[in-house]
This record gives structure tokens, sequence and C-alpha cells, in this order.
């Protein structure tokens, strides 16, 4: 059986001479046996999807603190619409749409609890600095699996790294992945403001509008056919001058909108006191971390490391019930 050799195989026949080959990928920190069906991105993309950091991303914040409604995005499908734009992309351009999906799926796993509050929290208090980014790559290197990793290919720890738009990934999928998830979170997050009542789509700009069209879909549709059209048979992936500037003035509206509005996030100011009281916390109570954080510790890692690792990996539900264990008083009761 030899399904895995003529799927890399066809790569060569069909993709494009900018795409990331799987057959010619800079392989994994540690060697092992190739799987007989996958390709190694595709490997890549499933052992990221089966990973209990994916999982936890269900319950972790994308703009709206721990919100009520059902229909609200979290750090999940927000990472599902960043692979669902990656594969259009990599799809129309020929490039490895493997390679993209898994980037896509594994570059916020290293997200805090309380989305971007958390995080700069966790940059205040620890003196190592704490970036998402590198807590991304981190959990596919050193975390997952009780302390193995995941032992990913080289590609997609690149691009998991590198996905930020200040970054730059070496491989064309990954820059797809770098303008897929502003693109995302641009698009859902103006759709969650809207729904809160926070901004209306009239209120955009009309220099803006000429750009990018009216509505939250005309957006998406002009940002990822700009890509695709601007991207086609060259070696990098872009934007063409004037939609890309518009994509930079509409995050600038988002941040003064929504990102910075007091009503929908007035409530990150709880959230990072709650995030650095944990933090100190677990400096004064080392023992209180869980296993491998503990091992960790033994084997030489810092301790600020390995708080930073614990906080980041909870949930906005965990984080709150650990909060209030720790710090709100109980009722006394004699029975």
């Amino acid at each position: 059986m030899k399904i895995r050799e003529s799927l890399e195989k066809r790569e060569e026949e069909i993709l494009s001479p900018h795409a990331t080959l799987s057959g010619r990928s800079r392989g994994r920190d540690r060697e092992e046996q190739p799987c007989d069906l996958r390709p190694c991105f595709q490997r890549d993309r499933d052992r990221i999807l089966y990973s209990k950091s994916f999982r936890r991303l269900k319950d972790k914040t994308q703009v709206f603190l721990t919100p009520d409604g059902d229909h609200y995005r979290t750090r999940m499908t927000h990472t599902l619409e960043v692979s669902q734009n990656a594969r259009t992309i990599a799809r129309a351009l020929r490039l490895n749409e493997d390679l993209a999906e898994a980037i896509a799926l594994g570059h916020d796993l290293g997200h805090t609890p309380f989305g971007h509050a958390g995080e700069r929290a966790l940059a205040s208090v620890c003196p190592l600095g704490f970036k998402h980014n590198e807590q991304s790559l981190r959990i596919v290197e050193v975390l997952e699996k009780a302390g193995e990793g995941l032992n990913l290919t080289w590609e997609v720890r690149d691009g998991i790294l590198n996905h930020q738009l200040s970054l730059h990934p070496s491989t064309p999928e990954g820059q797809i992945v770098r303008y897929s998830d502003k693109i995302a979170y641009i698009y859902h997050d103006m759709d969650d403001a809207i729904r809160g009542g926070i901004v209306k789509e009239d209120d955009l700009p009309d220099e803006l509008a000429e750009v990018i069209g009216r509505t939250n879909g005309e957006w998406l549709d002009t940002f990822i056919h700009d890509i695709i059209v601007t991207s086609e048979d060259a070696p990098e992936i872009r934007m063409s001058d004037e939609v890309e500037a518009a994509m930079k003035k509409l995050r600038e509206f988002m941040f003064e909108r929504v990102y910075t509005n007091p009503v929908a996030k007035g409530e990150e100011n709880k959230a990072s006191t709650l995030v650095r009281a944990l933090y100190e916390h677990y400096c004064d109570h080392p023992e209180e971390l869980p296993g491998l954080q503990k091992r960790m510790l033994e084997e030489g890692e810092e301790l600020p490391r390995c708080v930073c690792d614990h906080i980041s990996s909870m949930t906005d539900r965990y984080a709150i019930a650990r909060y209030d264990e720790l710090y709100i008083p109980k009722s006394w009761a004699v029975y």
C-alpha cells in the first residue's frame, strides 16, 4: 500500500511551483516512521485537531468575555474560520491546503483565558514575558502529550510562531494563515459587535465602504478575492496596496469602536486582575501546580514559565472557578 507516496506525487503534479510539498518537508525534531496513508502535513493537522489544547479553545474568549448568547464566537470558532479562509485561498492558488490548515488550527493554541486581556496580564507580571504565538509553539513542541509535544514538522511550527502581521512566515501557506487570521477576526468580531448592539454596518466610513463594500460579507469577499488575484503565480502572499491599506484602516476602526469600547470590554479589568492574582498565587504556592509543571520545575525550568504554562492553558470557566475557590469567601455553616 503506497497511498502516502501517491498523494505526495499528486502534489508534485498539480500544485503550484511555489507550493510547499509534503515530500520535501524539512522534517521533525524527532525522526519517526512516516504514515502509510497521510502526508506529513495532513498528519500534523490531525495531531493538532485531536490535542487537548485544541479542545480547550471552545471555552476561551475571542472578544466578548464568557458571553451568554449561543452565537458569539469563541477562540475555537475563530480558529475554524481562520482555517476555512486559509483553505479557500490555498486551494485557489494551488498551494498546500493541508499545511495551511494545520498552521491555522494550531496558531492560537497558546492563547490565555479571557483573550488578549489575559495575554496582556501575564505579560505584565511574568519577568520572562508572554506572547500567545510563542506559547502556541511551546505547546506543540513541549507541553502536549504530557511533556512529549506533538513533534510537528518544521513548516507547521514556523507558521504557528509567525502568524502575526508583524512577523513573516517562511512558507506561502504560513503567509496565507497570517492574512486569514486578520480577515477572520475583523469579519467575525464585527459580526459579534453588531449582534451585541455595539456598532452597525452603516457606521463604516464611506471612504472604506467604497473600497471593501458596505456589508460584513462584502468585506470578507473583497479581502479573499484580492489576496488570490494579487498573489496568483507569485512567490509571496500579499494584498494589493489599496485593499491592504483599507484593511488597516478597518482594523483601526474596530479598535476604536469595538476593541476598546467600554460596553464590549468593560469586564476586562476584572479578568486582568483575576489572571494576575492566579499568577501570584501559583508563584507563592508552586506545590499546587499540576504534575507536568512540577516535573518541569524539578528538571530546571523556571517557575514563572511553569506558572504561565498552567494559567495560559486554563479556560475562562476554569480560571473563574479557581479564582473563586481561592479568593471568594464561602458561607459558614454547621451541619
